[in-house]
């Protein structure tokens, strides 16, 4: 399948039930990184916006790069408030955008839907000297039991699950390849709390999720919410998660 077309369809579970990330990174970014009301960023897959939108906050101009035609609306009428908001009809091979005019690139939650070798040359040619490509997830932490029953309900229904993150792992070689082994690595805590009708949205965001077409969708749903049932309290269920950052540079 296009990797481009994997979101089709589940913008609106995405944008309901997708988390934002940690607050602490946020604060890094700024502190330490110097994201400021100056600062030009690429946020290439952004999606329906749900990092672009904390960065927008802090009054960094964001070219939001989305090739799904879905997930790009939804961002449109999310995001279209913020007069830094710039939404662009591009990929991460081709962004659309002009040479050496971005201080960052951001990716948040896409980068393993990308050829890393045709990334990085785009990188080389936006951004600005001495600027940084941040890769980001929220990952969940694979020590928490109702993370790895969720995990088995999604590997036993859905036959393009191959993992979190499209099989992407901690320290992926596809990551310190791509920075020539010249990144920092930094985690925040992130844990995120969902109702049964969040979670349940959440569960069929994901690009590998079945769809309500499929025969199985009644029993994958069914013990889904009997997973939620089980491990929720007062109606929420605390997922724990964490907020990864991969920092370096491409020159």
């Amino acid at each position: 399948m296009d990797n481009t077309k994997r979101f089709s369809g589940r913008a609106e579970d995405y944008t309901r039930a997708r988390p934002s990330y940690s607050e602490d990174f946020i604060t890094m970014l700024c502190d330490d990184l110097g994201f400021n009301q100056s600062s030009v960023v690429a946020d290439i897959g952004s999606g329906t916006g749900k990092f672009s939108k904390q960065i927008l906050e802090k009054g960094c101009t964001a070219f939001c790069v989305e090739p799904n035609d879905d997930m790009r609306r939804i961002a449109e009428l999310e995001l279209g408030s913020y007069k830094n908001f710039r939404s662009v009809n591009g990929n991460s091979s081709d962004t659309k955008l002009d040479d050496k005019s971005v201080d960052f690139i951001t990716v948040a939650q896409a980068f393993h839907w990308f050829d890393a070798d045709e990334f990085n040359q785009e990188c080389k040619r936006i951004l600005k000297t001495g600027g940084k490509v941040l890769l980001i997830w929220n990952t969940r932490d694979m020590t928490s039991e109702f993370n790895i029953k969720s995990y088995e309900i999604y590997k036993k229904y859905c036959p393009d699950f191959k993992g979190y993150h499209g099989g992407m792992r901690d320290d992926d070689k596809r990551i310190t390849d791509f920075f020539n082994h010249k990144c920092r690595k930094v985690t925040f805590e992130n844990p995120l709390s969902f109702t049964k009708e969040k979670f349940i949205a959440r569960s069929l965001s994901a690009s590998y999720s079945i769809k309500s077409d499929n025969s199985n969708y009644k029993n994958y749903i069914e013990e889904l919410e009997k997973l939620f049932d089980k491990y929720s309290r007062n109606g929420v269920v605390i997922m724990k998660n964490n907020t990864v950052v991969y920092i370096g540079d491409v020159e």
